[in-house]
């Protein structure tokens, strides 16, 4: 008898993908608002790009743009609560990466926004996601990407050309 097949095939707003099912991010209790969605997918927008697509497989409709905040935020600071850490299955923090939802207003890419008041957690090893609402003061609930870009603008030397935000490499650990 043969087995399952290791990939499927889904529509996405970035296209028809082709999936591996060990790649398949399960949401237990689903996102803020989309209690029903549960398997969701994260698809890179385009090589070198700090943003994502994190993209229910079950809707092709339902697909929200999110990045790593700590290119942009290398201060922001999560905390998971112990019973967050229980529903990821957190065995060792590392296993961690948080993400955060983007907004582009339309006709308006100069106000693009990262919320930070609803990261979404992933235990990249078990595959298990979680959004985490923070009530921390300290952080501000959005940040203007447009404010990165003014501060390195203002770093940089008059002479040297403007570089890109990098795409992210690592997450740094979240408060335990």
């Amino acid at each position: 008898m043969a087995g399952r097949k290791r990939t499927f095939v889904i529509k996405t707003k970035l296209g028809e993908r082709e999936i591996a099912r060990d790649s398949v991010i399960y949401f237990p209790h689903g996102l803020i608002g989309l209690d029903d969605k549960r398997d969701f997918v994260l698809l890179q927008v385009r090589e070198n790009s700090p943003f994502f697509l994190l993209q229910c497989i079950t809707d092709a409709g339902l697909g929200l743009l999110v990045a790593d905040p700590y290119p942009f935020l290398p201060e922001y600071n999560v905390k998971l609560e112990q019973a967050e850490k229980k529903i990821l299955q957190v065995e060792n923090i590392r296993q961690i990466a948080v993400l955060v939802t983007v907004t582009i207003p339309r006709n308006r890419p100069d106000d693009t926004t990262l919320n930070l008041s609803g990261p979404i957690i992933l235990n990249t090893k078990a595959r298990i996601g979680l959004q985490a609402p923070q009530i921390d003061a300290k952080n501000p609930t959005h940040f203007r990407l447009s404010d990165v870009q003014r501060a390195a603008a203002k770093d940089r030397p008059q002479d040297s050309p403007e570089q890109p935000v990098a795409a992210p490499a690592s997450m740094p650990e979240t408060d335990e």
